[in-house]
């Protein structure tokens, strides 16, 4: 692991960098750009890059990782590498195929960590999200308990370092850790976290398991029209956290980081922009406050 950035140790005696890139992205914004980003995202000193099957980005993402390794900018081992299985791949003869795909277009022999996407089996077909007349996921039987065993077997096969979860709550965590014949923990579960959503009733009872909490829309989402209310506020603008990013001359996407950070979160970073990528870095660099970490905690809106 890069001795660059900062780990936290996971329970299953693996270590994972404490800052990552996000790499999903809108379709309107083109497969180049993600290319470009995570090319960017090495060079800067990113070790931790975060993808999905459902991003459609792994083949760039695998294309960025294979030159910089070809280049001598880093080594395999220095990566950690995130993918996640597409809820249409639920059915456990499904799980090892769709992995085995992902590495494939990752150019990887394996990833650090493998995530159930969602707590949701969707009906699969050649469309990855089939939808019924009225645009909603059409839903299969599948119980992800039995999912979780397959992605143990391909843990146990050296396809995969790590497996975890991603938008699951307490109850379904729950049900994965009472799990008869269980042999792994989920080492993480990534949700959305940030200021206006601190998740912090997850967050304990995740800690209480030994589960990380990985954060994605740690700066607040990106806004994407379908989800969210464009006229709802925007968190980077919030007078308060400017407040905070002032008074420790930091931008307050810096203080957004930084606050999961001390609560024991590893947040994803999201940008195209070289800039900004290199400032997300500094998150490491300073401390904030308990009174600013007081203060930070009253802007939580369950939003």
């Amino acid at each position: 692991m890069s001795s660059k950035l900062h780990c936290v140790k996971l329970n299953d005696g693996h270590f994972i960098p404490a800052l990552g890139f996000g790499t999903y992205k809108p379709k309107e914004v083109p497969k180049s750009k993600s290319l470009e980003a995570a090319h960017l995202a090495i060079d800067v000193g990113y070790r931790h890059i975060d993808t999905a099957s459902a991003y459609q980005v792994e083949e760039e993402i695998g294309q960025a990782i294979q030159s910089k390794i070809k280049a001598g900018v880093v080594k395999r081992e220095d990566m950690f590498i995130t993918t996640k299985l597409w809820c249409s791949c639920f059915r456990t003869e499904m799980v090892r195929p769709a992995l085995e795909k992902s590495l494939k277009n990752l150019q990887l022999d394996y990833v650090d960590l493998f995530l159930i996407h969602y707590p949701v089996p969707i009906k699969s077909s050649v469309d990855e999200s089939p939808l019924d007349e009225k645009g909603k996921f059409l839903l299969d039987t599948v119980d992800f308990c039995d999912t979780w065993e397959m992605l143990e077997k391909c843990k146990d096969a050296g396809l995969v370092k790590s497996i975890g979860v991603s938008n699951f709550n307490h109850k379904q965590l729950e049900r994965l850790l009472n799990k008869p014949g269980l042999k792994y923990k989920p080492v993480c579960n990534q949700v959305e976290c940030h200021l206006y959503l601190n998740q912090s009733k997850l967050l304990d009872y995740c800690k209480s398991k030994d589960i990380v909490l990985v954060a994605y829309g740690a700066l607040g989402t990106q806004r994407y029209k379908e989800w969210v209310d464009q006229n709802s506020p925007v968190l980077l603008d919030d007078p308060i956290l400017c407040d905070v990013a002032k008074k420790n001359k930091r931008s307050p996407a810096l203080i957004a980081l930084r606050y999961l950070f001390q609560r024991g979160v590893v947040p994803l970073a999201q940008s195209f922009k070289e800039n900004e990528m290199r400032e997300n870095l500094q998150v490491f660099e300073f401390q904030l406050s308990p009174e600013d970490m007081k203060t930070l905690d009253g802007l939580n809106k369950n939003f």
